[in-house]
């Protein structure tokens, strides 16, 4: 059955048009079927330029590099970047810790109070007679008190807020309880290797940060429960619908972020060689901040594991150059105050750019 004129019809298929070999003749009368191709270019093009949107971490990260060499010789320094990359190696396993909690659409204020608490503990406890016994100590502390966190917050309908922000009072007032305000002293040799040691020139501390990131971005992008967080992350009650189980995730997240916090704790105190009652204070802050910074939503469904290390190294630069320019500690959480203000109105202009 014909419909219109160089038009096939097939019976439950939709008429297209037919190839003929040549053109018709100029002023034939014969309709000439033509098929138009949007150029894929200007598509790159405008992705392209979405993507470079949402990259102003990256942007503060090469400024504040630039502004830290010109200020500081010593910034560039072969003993100064050691000393920096072992600074952020364990706010960056906080940031991880604190990155997975907020792609779920929830808040962990209590990993520094955690982390502080693992770190004494791990010192501590056995006397910190090996780095074994630490690290073990280390995660069963953080592991208990994530866990204690996630079934609050997964089977009882507590606000995460709410239950971290108790955790975080418990947790610091246990330090200070245990240490009774002294730095805990660790007995073995071996307990500060792993805080000191470099391999090939680079400290193990940064090794641990790298391959921990490693770990989160495979598990956040390769795996189903990855892909399980960003979904109740976006949309819990539609996760519920589409058979997730979405207490057990997110027991499962928290869980997780204080094992990441407890690992934290036990190099803390590895690499300062003690464990003090003050370990740990205001890292939820930076981790939050990092992770906000990194392009992350604290609404839930969105953030990336690249972006959580650059906002890492951009709060670590921002403190090693004030410390290095002699800055008073008062001006230096200002400055870091004024940064994450900056950065907030940074992403919230680049995502409407983007849209």
């Amino acid at each position: 059955m014909n419909r219109g004129a160089g038009l096939t019809w097939l019976p439950g298929k939709r008429p297209r048009p037919e190839r003929t070999p040549d053109p018709p003749d100029e002023g034939s009368g014969t309709p000439m079927i033509t098929e138009t191709v949007a150029p894929s270019a200007p598509k790159e093009r405008n992705r392209l330029l979405a993507w470079l949107q949402l990259q102003y971490p990256l942007a503060i990260l090469a400024v504040l590099v630039i502004i830290a060499a010109i200020l500081s010789d010593a910034f560039l320094s072969t003993g100064n970047l050691t000393n920096l990359l072992r600074q952020v190696s364990i706010t960056g396993i906080v940031v991880l810790a604190e990155l997975l909690v907020v792609v779920t659409g929830g808040i962990d204020i209590s990993v520094g109070s955690v982390l502080g608490l693992a770190a004494v503990l791990s010192a501590g406890v056995f006397q910190g007679n090996s780095i074994v016994l630490g690290i073990i100590v280390g995660l069963v502390v953080g592991g208990v008190l994530g866990a204690v966190n996630g079934a609050l917050v997964a089977y009882r309908g507590l606000e995460p807020f709410i239950v971290t922000l108790g955790m975080l009072a418990l947790a610091r007032g246990l330090v200070y309880a245990y240490t009774q305000g002294v730095p805990v002293t660790p007995q073995g040799s071996s307990f500060g290797i792993p805080g000191i040691a470099t391999i090939a020139g680079i400290p193990v501390l940064g090794i641990i940060w790298i391959g921990c990131a490693i770990g989160a971005a495979l598990l956040l992008y390769k795996t189903v429960f990855g892909r399980r967080l960003y979904a109740v992350g976006s949309n819990k009650q539609a996760a519920y619908s589409s058979g997730i189980p979405v207490k057990r995730t997110l027991l499962a997240v928290y869980v997780l972020a204080g094992l990441l916090a407890g690992l934290g704790g036990y190099l803390l105190s590895s690499r300062l060689g003690s464990g003090t009652p003050t370990a740990g204070t205001n890292y939820e802050l930076d981790a939050i901040a990092a992770v906000v910074i990194g392009g992350a939503r604290l609404s839930g469904g969105h953030g990336r594991v690249f972006g959580a290390v650059v906002g890492t190294l951009i709060f670590g630069i921002i403190t090693n150059l004030l410390v290095l320019l002699n800055v008073s500690t008062f001006l230096q959480d200002a400055f870091r105050g004024a940064l994450i203000l900056v950065a907030v109105g940074l992403a919230a202009s680049s995502r409407k750019r983007a849209r």
